[in-house]
């Protein structure tokens, strides 16, 4: 957003002086901006993690408007997962002559309809971290939140930047222990209690196992007044417009104060960790290694992407590398090893880890940002998982077991190993997973989980349990699957042959077991003759998305799915068939955030992805646009045009304009199919982010 904005005269901050000194990453938004809507300011959210999996996230105008927004999402050990413990704050100014400005909380949304948010000045995200710039009458405040990492604690720090008297900030905290998914309308446990042990603050409920959240004020004057009161029928428009329960009652114990001149400081600070944890950092002593922990990533990363907006990806990357706080018996085991127990949050606000997002996103996320050490942490983390010849698709909220049901992320786990030792030489990590890598390829050869299977006739891989979506095409509303794609998917193929030549290759360069390496080719070789006499679509020039699907058809869809046969590092696909296959997806599929999942002119497009559950998945690979595709596209590009990153480069400058949209300084995870291309969905997704973060490395000249 741009515009005329009044001079505010606000002097920039020591974070914002070093950073622009430096050229690292701020993105700022100025308000108001000329011709701008304020409801523009409850579609502009903002991320903050922890390393855990918890979090904190809001809009930009401080209104609540999903059940997942909140000041502290504590991730917590098993069974309790991730809980809503720090739902809002109530923000006033107290004047000397006693007036009261509101600057939010739970009255917010009436009063942005009806006066605007006229108090805000300036929002940005400065090396990673919000900051709000308000001004009224004569007074600049600023505020900034900052979560430690690897706990469950969030500072809220203000600074007076300009204040000609002596104003009093009170804030009001309400509450709703609740599970991350849980019920809004649900009774509120009760009784919720407040405990006052000198400075120290705690609110609890009567859930066994909670802790308490614990809070501490700082600031000249701090001090809090019980003040107890419910807080009636909050809305949630973004739940409501999902079509999923969008009321709910909030608590507040009372009410928080501290008193501000100008120069001065004031922070609340709130957590799930004991008191000795908490008090170890002050808000200035958080907010500086905060700083100092974003700009060792940015120095830690490859040289293209610190610098520009790749350098905010860096720092967007780093949110969903997480070390998951729910599984201690993994983690004594990995710390047993002398290793350290890492995984990758697929989305924000509602997804855990899955296995076929961590596999994809992994050389986005760690290898070009510097973290091959987390790399390997992660492959050796899921290789403990494998049952059957299968990595986990994912892992539910607050349990310790994953689920099984996906046909690809295992041959995604051979990607990222190969993409992995490329870049580290990490052959002892390579020889301890060999026997398990020949384990998963067995296991396809004679058939394992969710009839997962070699066919005997072709040599092709096949897949498909009914009620299962087993392709990263995946959705599913109760009993009905989407898009099932059962039999011979493309891109299953396409990484079938992908892991058996990596593997090939490994067996020989560890000279192990031989005569596996002969058998490997075997079974390569007859997929890859059967891939190009059964998946090629003359008509078209294009690949079928399945072949021998259950009708006995092929499935001609023009899908992005085949674009794998050419971007993975053994390209199953014959070379002469590139370009044709190239140019008809940019041509059919491409937009400037990504790829559609269907053609437009198939008989199933959607144009838009929203209204209720079903109405979405119905669109979800039906035409919605998937940021992560730009990845496979940029590859396939470059392959079929010998290297031209000049062009390949052009592919992504849809990005940058949307990191100042939905969720400032990342990407979201699909868009609808027609412009204005709306992000939807997830706003901060792992492979969205991996994907563009690496192509922006790999076409950097």
């Amino acid at each position: 957003m741009s515009g005329a904005v009044p001079d505010i005269s606000t002097p920039l901050s020591p974070i914002e002086s070093a950073a622009q000194e430096i050229g690292r990453p701020v993105r700022t938004i100025r308000w108001p901006a000329e011709g701008e809507n304020p409801e523009v300011l409850l579609t502009r959210e903002w991320l903050v993690t922890n390393g855990l999996g918890g979090y904190a996230s809001g809009t930009i105008s401080g209104v609540i408007t999903r059940r997942f927004h909140g000041l502290l999402i504590a991730a917590l050990p098993s069974p309790l997962g991730r809980r809503m413990m720090f739902n809002d704050l109530a923000e006033h100014i107290r004047l000397p002559d006693r007036r009261l400005v509101m600057l939010g909380g739970e009255e917010r949304a009436t009063h942005l309809k009806l006066h605007g948010a006229e108090y805000l000045r300036e929002f940005r995200v400065e090396l990673g971290l919000p900051v709000w710039t308000y001004r009224f009458e004569d007074i600049t405040l600023e505020k900034r939140i900052v979560m430690v990492h690897g706990q469950n604690t969030v500072h809220i720090c203000y600074r007076a930047v300009c204040a000609r008297c002596r104003v009093r900030l009170e804030l009001r905290p309400a509450l709703h222990f609740r599970p991350h998914e849980g019920a809004l309308g649900g009774p509120l446990q009760e009784p919720y209690a407040t405990t006052v042990v000198h400075d120290r603050y705690e609110f609890s409920c009567a859930e066994p196992g909670l802790p308490p959240l614990r809070t501490l004020v700082f600031g000249e004057g701090a001090a809090f007044t019980c003040d107890e009161r419910y807080i009636k029928e909050v809305l949630y428009r973004i739940e409501e417009s999902r079509g999923y329960e969008f009321r709910g009652d909030l608590w507040s114990p009372g009410c928080f104060h501290f008193e501000l001149s100008e120069g001065s400081q004031g922070a609340l600070v709130a957590s799930t960790e004991p008191w000795d944890i908490i008090r170890a950092l002050s808000p200035e002593q958080a907010m500086r290694l905060e700083v100092e922990r974003q700009e060792l990533l940015l120095e830690r990363a490859h040289p293209p992407a610190r610098s520009g907006w790749g350098a905010e990806l860096v720092l967007a990357a780093d949110q969903f590398v997480i070390a998951p706080a729910g599984r201690a018996e993994d983690m004594a085991r990995v710390h047993a090893m002398g290793g350290e127990l890492r995984t990758v949050i697929a989305g924000y606000h509602w997804f855990t880890d899955w296995g076929r997002d961590t596999m994809i996103s992994l050389e986005g996320l760690t290898l070009w940002t510097g973290r091959q050490a987390e790399a390997g942490w992660i492959l050796r983390t899921f290789a403990h998982y494998i049952r059957d010849g299968l990595i986990p698709n994912m892992f539910p909220e607050g349990e310790n077991e994953g689920l099984y049901h996906t046909a690809d992320a295992s041959l995604w786990y051979f990607h990222a190993l190969g993409r992995y030792l490329e870049m580290t030489g990490d052959r002892q990590t390579l020889r301890a997973l060999l026997p398990q890598l020949l384990e998963i390829v067995l296991h396809h050869l004679r058939g394992t989980r969710f009839n997962i299977h070699v066919d005997a006739a072709d040599g092709l891989l096949a897949q498909g349990a009914p009620g299962y979506q087993l392709t990263w095409m995946d959705a599913k509303v109760e009993d009905w699957v989407v898009t099932p794609r059962r039999s011979k998917a493309v891109e299953i193929n396409a990484l079938w042959y992908n892991a058996l030549r990596l593997l090939e290759r490994w067996v020989q360069e560890e000279s192990w077991e031989q005569h596996h390496a002969s058998e490997l080719a075997d079974h390569a070789e007859r997929a890859r003759e059967s891939f190009n006499r059964r998946f090629w679509y003359e008509q078209g020039g294009y690949l079928y998305d399945v072949v021998d699907t259950e009708s006995g058809e092929d499935d001609s869809a023009c899908r992005p799915n085949q674009l794998f046969a050419i971007s993975l590092d053994f390209p199953v696909l014959e070379e002469s068939r590139w370009k044709s296959v190239v140019e008809v997806c940019r041509d059919r599929l491409l937009t400037p955030v990504g790829l559609r999942s269907l053609s437009r002119d198939h008989a199933d497009y959607k144009r838009n992805y929203r209204g209720d559950l079903r109405t979405r998945d119905a669109a979800y690979h039906q035409g919605t646009v998937w940021g992560w595709l730009i990845g496979p596209f940029i590859d396939a590009w470059l392959k079929a045009h010998r290297g031209d990153k000049k062009e390949a480069r052009k592919f992504l400058a849809g990005f940058e304009p949307h990191l100042s949209e939905a969720c400032i300084g990342t990407i979201a995870e699909v868009f609808d199919a027609e412009e204005p291309f709306t992000p939807r969905a997830c706003v901060a997704q792992a492979w969205s982010v991996a994907e563009v973060l690496r192509c922006w490395v790999k076409t950097a000249e």
